[in-house]
């Protein structure tokens, strides 16, 4: 029986995946970088200000029950001009008389108005619209906020999965190099041939190249995470093991119920829909009677006071009278208070129109709001049972890297013993570092998933996404 070298065991597996991963006490949870993304994502922040801009509207329109007062002055001229003949019989005869008169006046006046709507359908349907258009503001808000959970996780652990490959690259090369080794020792001493040398350096070679796509595709996630999040050097922590998933709670038709109920876009579109048919109500409501209270104080201030002036002649002789005057009358005050009623009673052809208008508006909103909720249905199917594959996946790597690791010593013992040959074990090596990064993987696929099944039902939240953070190691 020939002698053959024995390779050492991997010993080095837990070190390159130490060395793969971030350390701890520089890494940064996952609920630690959600925070750092509320407060740079600019969609979060753009669906923050939309709230607070949608809160200024209703203030707009609850401002048309509100009191109005108005001050008011005013400078006017006026001029006035007139004439009269008059004829008169006499004992002297008859005569004739012509009189011209001009007048001139100054006027001007001061006042305060103060007005008070009562009742009015067309300001209380633009309130009520105003107070639906928060509720949709809020659900933009919520549905970003899932989004951004959603996105970041996602962001997070595509950096872990990547580090875990990087460290399973790394690993693996490792124990090329030294299965590489032995296969030249073996040749040295004449217990192997020179393919088994080959095929090692083959696979080597082959493994670096790997290396290198490996990380620069953990250079691209850690930057993908670092836009997501405002940070430059964001290191995750990595999750703890033995990592046991958490259970999806419910069947199918309990997570779409919770779509119709609390999915963020189909409650938007649903709002719209009342909102299409307030519009509706809003058209209507221009013809309703309206109610106001107003009350006035004013003052008018002859300016320059009144001048006249009056000429006189008759045809008995020449007989010219040119009369005038100057007056200024004294200063004037008023006051009123009283209520008025508005009943519109003729506006063309354009309510008509408008009413035309609204109803088709109306529908379109009813068949957008059955579009999103199909497609939320439909997302939330996909969701569902994309987590149950993920969990399945998972146990079957789970079984496939304990049947992996038990393969990959069957034959280096078989190469040991000489009933296998180095290629054997290499491919071993290489279905081993595999399986463990799939399982890795599809670990993380199962969590995010899990939190883009409950952002399609409308329910994720932050106590959702601390209960991923748990199973981190920190």
């Amino acid at each position: 029986m020939p002698r053959f070298t024995i390779s050492k065991p991997l010993t080095l597996l837990p070190l390159v995946l130490a060395m793969g991963l971030a350390s701890t006490a520089q890494a940064q949870t996952l609920m630690a970088l959600y925070r750092a993304a509320q407060g740079y994502d600019s969609a979060y922040q753009a669906a923050q200000a939309q709230l607070a801009a949608t809160s200024a509207k209703v203030d707009q329109a609850q401002a048309l029950y509100a009191p109005s007062v108005n001050f008011q002055a005013g400078l006017k001229r006026g001029w006035e001009q007139g004439g009269a003949k008059t004829d008169s019989t006499g004992p002297t005869g008859t005569s004739s008389t012509d009189s011209t008169s001009d007048k001139a006046q100054t006027d001007g006046t001061l006042g305060v108005q103060l007005s008070q709507p009562l009742y009015n359908r067309f300001n209380e349907v633009v309130i009520t619209q105003a107070q639906r258009g928060i509720a949709i503001a809020e659900a933009g808000l919520r549905a970003t906020g899932q989004d951004l959970m959603v996105r970041v996780s996602a962001a997070y652990f595509d950096v872990l999965a990547a580090a875990d490959s990087l460290a399973f690259v790394r690993a693996q090369k490792a124990a090329v190099a030294e299965q590489l080794a032995s296969a030249k020792r073996n040749f040295e001493v004449g217990t192997a041939t020179i393919t088994d040398t080959r095929e090692a350096q083959a696979r080597f070679d082959l493994v670096i190249a790997q290396e290198i796509a490996t990380e620069n595709d953990l250079t691209i996630k850690k930057s993908l995470l670092n836009q997501q999040v405002g940070t430059t050097d964001a290191q995750p922590v990595g999750v703890r093991l033995p990592l046991v998933l958490p259970a999806v709670v419910g069947n199918e038709a309990q997570w779409t119920a919770s779509t119709e109920q609390n999915q963020a876009q189909v409650q938007s579109k649903r709002i719209e829909l009342e909102l299409a048919q307030l519009e509706s109500e809003k058209s209507r409501a221009s013809t309703s009677p309206s109610v106001a209270w107003s009350a006035a104080l004013g003052k008018s201030i002859p300016w320059g006071g009144t001048s006249t002036s009056s000429t006189t002649s008759t045809t008995t002789g020449p007989n010219s009278i040119v009369s005038g005057s100057n007056t200024r009358p004294n200063d004037g005050q008023s006051a009123s208070v009283g209520v008025t009623l508005t009943i519109p009673l003729f506006t063309g052809r354009t309510l008509d129109a408008k009413l035309k208008e609204t109803v088709s508006l109306e529908e379109k909103a009813r068949n957008d709001l059955e579009t999103v909720r199909r497609n939320a249905l439909q997302t939330t199917r996909t969701a569902f049972y994309g987590v149950q594959s993920g969990m399945g996946q998972v146990k079957a790597f789970e079984a496939a890297e304990v049947s992996s690791q038990s393969a990959l010593d069957a034959n280096k013992l078989g190469y040991q013993v000489g009933v296998r040959i180095n290629i054997d074990v290499l491919n071993s090596q290489s279905q081993l570092f595999d399986t463990k990064a799939k399982l890795a993987k599809a670990r993380y696929d199962v969590l995010v998933g899990g939190l883009r099944l409950r952002q399609a039902a409308g329910t994720l939240a932050e106590t959702h996404l601390q209960e991923v953070n748990d199973l981190l190691a920190n």
